[in-house]
């Protein structure tokens, strides 16, 4: 089961760390301050506006950013120290020891503007010489598992994972993939906004083509057909919101068997060429799919298979080439999100180090800015969270005793996990070299792709990370039962040691409780507290639940975002009933505290407001944002967490302890007349 994260930060398929956002501001800081209310605003009418009113006002989204909110600012503060590491690694000398040489080299290949554009499009030929070579598509298969391994994924996708019905091992996947765009609806629906990228695309590719030279004719016929393939690809993957369900990615079968089901794909020479161990099992997520492509794959003809490979080596290393490739990377880029300029070097830089050799920068990372005070307030916190989770649990009336006692099984098994990681992973056998970034980009991916693999057949690592530890996120997992908050995050405005404990809650302790809710949505219920995707629940009791998250789908699928585009739902559900509970649980360990508070100090008004008050003033706070009308329009269609505005708003609304603290009435728009509750 994937990680579900407190927020997902802007990653198209066509790249990776070259699609970050990031650019300076000198707009309000990312702290928590009345400053930010707007008092014009009845709290009862929108409490979003009445929050974040004059921070929406007094900011502006970065030209280079499709967005700006909270992850944007602390994202931004964090780039600089990231930089000024890199920079003293950097520039180091022959003395350096193992960590800052790479990450310095790293660093230092990518700012190496004009050797990069020196070398135009050179580094890609040996790979774009295999790709013309190949005669049959047996040999393009397995000329498809060496560039999987250096980086794109044309086709499909392979790697490791936990067995759903065995999660201390780790077992082989292969999974449907090979879009350009960021999702099959792009290519499948006849939406204006959709048709409109469909031709974006092929200018894009029409560039590539041209700029890896192919005539401006070849190059647009070449361009049709990389969207003839990937509509084909498309057609055939399974939609996002049933994904959302692991039991329609739970199909296990013999290698034999999946080999069988699709021979067009050569899945046997594929893993010879991968270098994968003997294994005998493996998980096919979308059987279909491969079912489905092994005749696309064995109608069309062996050239336009492989204009279309060539097209992913193309658009992968585009960010890393001559500047007319990272000219027409950001192009295409603008359209989807309507960026206004590109994000600067150093940034991108820093982001590809980040990518690339994440858990040694964020050594120096968590030196420079974590320490231990940090750590041990957030595990005081954590444990808060959970027995106020555990009283939720065990206090719920819909629910019955067994279940509740198999819940809290659950929930007492979740593992922590806070700041960084107890074991760095180890870079050594990297090669890094300070004039050769397209080189290093693929030797770094190349390392971690073979580090995946060997993973098969093997017993899960449960102590390895899956965010690096300056990164401004969090993460639930259900295969692993565990809760993930990098250092990067542990800052303002989620968690500031200078402000009070309500708003610290209702930051950072919002989240610990929006990641602990995970593991009971709609997704999360269905994992036991190994991993294992096993049905826990009575009967009766799974029925209730059912009920209780058709209301949130039903209430989030009202709400307009952007134009005419409502919210859907059922993709969001599992971060709107995480939003929710989390908002719950956090308040009422917040309400535990100032009950405990002998002093009385907990329970003060500050600013004028209560602590409750301040509670959902810190919450809402770390929801402000603005984004741009195109980059809005494609988080509607492809992110499973709300807009901002909707996970306050939709939140609060359903909340008897927010309408108590606003005094609000029935009938005002914060009082949902039906109001929503799992958790």
């Amino acid at each position: 089961m994937r990680a579900c994260r407190f927020w997902v930060a802007f990653l198209l398929v066509m790249t990776s760390a070259a699609f970050s956002q990031s650019a300076a501001s000198s707009k309000p800081g990312p702290g928590f301050s009345v400053d930010n209310i707007d008092k014009s605003v009845d709290p009862c009418v929108d409490f979003y506006q009445y929050a974040c009113g004059n921070w929406i006002k007094n900011s502006e989204i970065p030209a280079d950013r499709p967005a700006w909110q909270s992850f944007s600012e602390l994202n931004e503060s964090n780039l600089e120290v990231e930089r000024k590491i890199l920079e003293k690694a950097e520039s180091g000398g022959a003395g350096r020891n193992p960590i800052d040489q790479k990450i310095g080299d790293l660093y230092g290949s990518c700012m190496d503007e004009k050797a990069v554009d020196a070398k135009g499009i050179t580094p890609l030929k040996p790979e774009l010489e295999r790709i013309a070579a190949v005669k049959d598509k047996g040999a393009l298969i397995e000329e498809i598992a060496h560039i999987h391994l250096i980086g794109p994924n044309p086709l499909f996708n392979f790697y490791s994972n936990s067995d759903l019905h065995n999660a201390d091992q780790v077992i082989a996947y292969v999974d449907q993939g090979g879009l350009s765009l960021p999702d099959r609806d792009y290519y499948v629906k006849d939406d204006a906004d959709k048709v409109e990228m469909r031709k974006h695309l092929a200018d894009y590719a029409t560039q590539l083509f041209t700029l890896a030279g192919q005539t401006p004719q070849q190059a647009a016929s070449s361009a049709q057909t990389v969207l003839v393939v990937e509509t084909l690809l498309a057609a055939n993957s399974m939609e996002r919101t049933k994904r959302r369900d692991p039991k329609n990615r739970d199909h296990k079968m013999t290698r034999d068997e999946a080999v069988a089901m699709a021979p067009e794909f050569y899945l046997n020479r594929y893993f010879d060429a991968a270098g994968t161990p003997n294994f005998k099992e493996l998980n096919v997520t979308n059987p279909d799919f491969f079912k489905q492509v092994n005749g696309v794959i064995a109608a069309l003809p062996l050239e336009s298979l492989k204009t279309y490979v060539t097209w992913h080596v193309l658009r992968g290393a585009a960010p890393w080439l001559s500047q007319p490739f990272v000219d027409a990377n950001f192009k295409m880029r603008q359209a989807l999100t309507g960026q206004k300029q590109n994000q600067d070097r150093w940034k991108r830089c820093v982001d590809l180090v980040d990518g690339s050799l994440g858990e040694a920068l964020g050594q120096r990372y968590v030196e420079a800015t974590f320490g231990v005070e940090g750590k041990q307030r957030m595990l005081k916190m954590v444990a808060a969270l959970e027995k106020s989770l555990d009283e939720d649990i065990q206090g719920l009336s819909w629910m019955s005793d067994d279940t509740k006692k198999q819940a809290k099984v659950k929930l007492m098994a979740i593992r922590n996990k806070i700041g960084y990681p107890d074991q760095y992973r180890d870079y050594s056998l990297i090669l890094i070299k300070r004039d050769d970034l397209m080189g290093n980009v693929e030797r770094a991916n190349e390392f971690e792709s073979k580090r995946q693999i060997a993973k098969i057949d093997k017993p899960l690592d449960r102590k390895e990370w899956g965010m690096t530890p300056p990164e401004v996120n969090a993460y639930y997992s259900g295969s692993y039962n565990e809760i993930v908050f990098p250092a990067g995050i542990l800052q303002p405005p989620f968690f500031d040691k200078s402000m009070d404990d309500a708003v610290n809650f209702g930051g950072i302790g919002l989240v610990i409780g929006h990641e602990l809710t995970h593991g009971f949505d709609d997704q999360g219920r269905k994992f036991d507290p190994t991993g294992n995707l096993r049905d826990w629940w009575t009967e009766q009791d799974g029925k209730e639940f059912e009920k209780r998250v058709n209301c949130v789908a039903d209430e989030y699928s009202n709400f307009v975002a952007v134009d005419n585009m409502k919210l859907n739902g059922r993709l969001t559900l599992g971060e709107n009933t995480a939003d929710n509970g989390g908002a719950r649980v956090a308040l009422a360990a917040l309400e535990h505290m100032i009950a405990d508070d002998k002093s009385g100090k907990e329970g003060q008004s500050i600013d004028g407001y209560t602590p409750e008050q301040r509670f959902f003033l810190g919450f809402g706070r770390v929801w402000c944002e603005k984004q741009r009308p195109e980059y809005l329009r494609m988080q509607v269609s492809t992110n499973p967490h709300s807009p901002g505005k909707y996970r306050v708003n939709g939140v609060v609304q359903n909340m008897p302890e927010f309408q108590k603290a606003w005094n609000c009435k029935a009938g005002q728009p914060m009082v949902a007349e039906n109001a929503c509750r799992v958790w």
